[in-house]
């Protein structure tokens, strides 16, 4: 667990360098190309007033309610999945793999695909 752990800890310090390098060379290339009442596009403070993002921001709860609950349903996949506890070198082979990850990874997705969804489907109505 604690490697798991580290691992996300690195590669999420990966991607925000990374972010944070991209961002500047593209605020540098529109400076650049003579933008310059662009060049704070990448900024995330800046209030946005379109509708597509207040709609999309109206359901907040819903969707991290979703995703928990997709994410529960992936547990209990995963528990209902796993062997025995009685027959360790089955349990240990299966808990080693990649199988549980992707489980929880694809219960997750399916929360945010049912909330974009929902979302959608208001949106039209």
């Amino acid at each position: 667990m604690n490697d798991v752990l580290m691992a996300a800890v690195v590669f999420f310090a990966i991607f925000q360098i990374l972010k944070s390098f991209t961002d500047f060379l593209l605020k540098r290339k529109i400076i650049k190309t003579g933008h310059f009442d662009n060049a704070g596009i990448l900024e995330q403070k800046v209030a946005s007033s379109s509708t597509e993002n207040q709609e999309v921001n109206k359901y907040p709860s819903l969707k991290w309610g979703l995703v928990a609950f997709f994410a529960g349903v992936g547990f209990i996949v995963i528990h209902q999945l796993s062997p025995g506890y009685n027959n360790w070198e089955n349990s240990h082979n299966f808990m080693n793999s990649m199988l549980p990850f992707g489980i929880e990874l694809v219960s997750i997705s399916m929360g945010f695909i049912v909330y974009f969804l929902i979302v959608n489907f208001s949106k039209k109505s």
